[in-house]
């Protein structure tokens, strides 16, 4: 069951986004190039109806102060949210796609949340029901994203769109910018953790692969659409500003050293095999 107090939400069975009644015929999300509705056709569900058939979120801690959310039998694409820990409060990069009673009372065991950020639509979830959970933590939104919203939760902070490269402070020490790519205003989150290096949580904006030495860049990874390359030395150049020991992505892919230089590197390599430059091997 949902909180007490939270109330509850209908959401796409294929994607997990909350909705506001009345749904349409079909999730707008899963109708967009970047996802897909399946084969199956449309299909609405909600968090009761979940927990009824087994869905439960499990934790996995990836670092001192880093906690993934894990989707067990949840509906959506199964991102995992992290919750990062800080002295001044929590941030959640993501929402979950499901909530209970016992996923809320761990949280709150590890200090709860003060604010929730989605790197983009596709990682909403039922933030609103998380967010009123947690005494309406902030939900933040991107600008260019917002018309996405399927519903906003009470305590939604539009920010960014304003100027190129504009930043915002979550909490001291977490910040988060706009670099675009996947949408216009997809968002990465940085952290400084207690070691004192940087950390980036990459949502889909920066995608890490099998060879953790490596990331990659795409406008949809379900249909394998990529972005040209000066989009992606675009997003390489604005994170450039940021010190990246490490990256997290959203599906629990992680560069576990030099993050940095990987993305620069990578951003290169994938930028001259779209701008034809190695076609001879082809």
């Amino acid at each position: 069951m949902t909180p007490a107090g939270s109330g509850s939400v209908t959401q796409c069975a294929t994607c997990g986004v909350e909705r506001a009644e009345p749904v349409p015929d079909v999730c707008p999300i899963c109708a967009d190039e970047r996802q897909f509705v399946p084969a199956g056709g449309q299909r609405w569900t909600d968090p009761e109806a979940s927990a009824a058939r087994g869905a439960r979120i499990e934790f996995m801690e990836r670092e001192a102060d880093v906690i993934n959310l894990v989707h067990r039998d949840c509906p959506g694409i199964g991102q995992k949210p992290a919750l990062i820990r800080t002295d001044h409060g929590n941030v959640m990069v993501e929402a979950p796609n499901h909530i209970s009673e016992e996923a809320v009372a761990a949280v709150r065991g590890w200090g709860g949340i003060s604010a929730l950020i989605a790197s983009h639509p596709h990682m909403y979830g039922v933030q609103s029901l998380w967010s009123a959970a947690f005494d309406d933590a902030p939900v933040y939104v991107s600008a260019p994203d917002e018309h996405w919203l399927g519903l906003r939760p009470r305590n939604t902070v539009v920010w960014g769109g304003g100027h190129p490269g504009e930043e915002i402070e979550i909490l001291p020490g977490v910040r988060a910018s706009q670099p675009g790519g996947h949408f216009p205003g997809s968002a990465v989150v940085h952290w400084t953790a207690r070691d004192g290096r940087g950390v980036l949580f990459t949502g889909d904006t920066i995608g890490t692969v099998a060879d953790p030495r490596w990331v990659t860049f795409m406008r949809s990874f379900p249909n394998w659409m990529p972005l040209s390359g000066a989009v992606v030395r675009r997003i390489a150049e604005h994170v450039s500003r940021y010190d990246v020991d490490r990256i997290y992505a959203n599906f629990g892919g992680c560069v576990p050293r030099d993050a940095g230089a990987a993305v620069q590197r990578s951003a290169e390599r994938y930028a001259r095999w779209v701008d034809g430059e190695y076609d001879a091997l082809t």
